[in-house]
């Protein structure tokens, strides 16, 4: 299994695949991985999502970070952990979760929306922050936060993100972002994964060149 410092610093986009059902997650993982993706998260709001999680890491599981999303109870980490998964995505700042998950050495990113649900997220052990929903705050928003944030802290937007407004969000110093419909809406073909994420992945690439 990649690390997460390697798995940012390959592509910190983090897949968000809400609603995928066991029987296609593995296709999923294989099209996502191929366009260079190395975070998948699987919310635990799908169906059968430990089913998933476990498929998924043991397709995926060398080449990229598989975890949960939507996770909301220290119970849920420990289930996910058991069924492969090493990442915490929580659209909360639950400090139990973010110490559940910091204790069996898994990442955690929690949701956060001010300054001071981000340090108690920090405080409490989380790799990075979420800015969730990102529709609702503004890049100005993350341009005030990261003037108190760590410099080291990652900080990644979700919600509303697509390939043509990434720019925006990096200038005021977002490091990566969560991809929802964006890139996968239940029920969406292989190729239409493939597509999506290779768009994505192209756009990042693109921006990283012009910086």
């Amino acid at each position: 299994m990649t690390d997460f410092a390697s798995a940012l610093a390959a592509l910190p986009l983090i897949a968000i695949l809400r609603g995928i059902r066991p029987d296609e997650v593995e296709a999923a993982g294989d099209a996502l991985v191929e366009a260079g993706f190395t975070l998948i998260e699987v919310p635990l709001n799908s169906p059968d999502p430990l089913a998933s999680i476990e498929r998924l890491a043991r397709r995926v599981g060398e080449r990229a970070i598989v975890g949960a999303g939507t996770v909301l109870t220290p119970a849920q980490v420990a289930q996910v952990q058991e069924a492969g998964g090493a990442m915490i995505v929580s659209p909360n700042t639950d400090v139990a979760v973010i110490a559940e998950s910091a204790a069996r050495g898994m990442v955690s990113l929690p949701g956060y929306f001010t300054p001071s649900e981000a340090f108690a997220a920090l405080a409490a052990g989380a790799s990075g922050l979420k800015l969730f929903p990102a529709e609702a705050a503004t890049p100005a928003v993350v341009k005030a936060q990261r003037a108190v944030l760590p410099r080291e802290t990652p900080l990644f937007a979700v919600g509303g993100i697509g390939p043509d407004n990434m720019a925006p969000w990096l200038t005021a110093g977002a490091n990566g972002f969560g991809l929802g419909s964006a890139l996968y809406k239940a029920g969406a073909t292989t190729r239409e994964i493939a597509a999506n994420a290779h768009a994505f992945a192209r756009s990042w690439a693109a921006l990283q060149g012009e910086a």
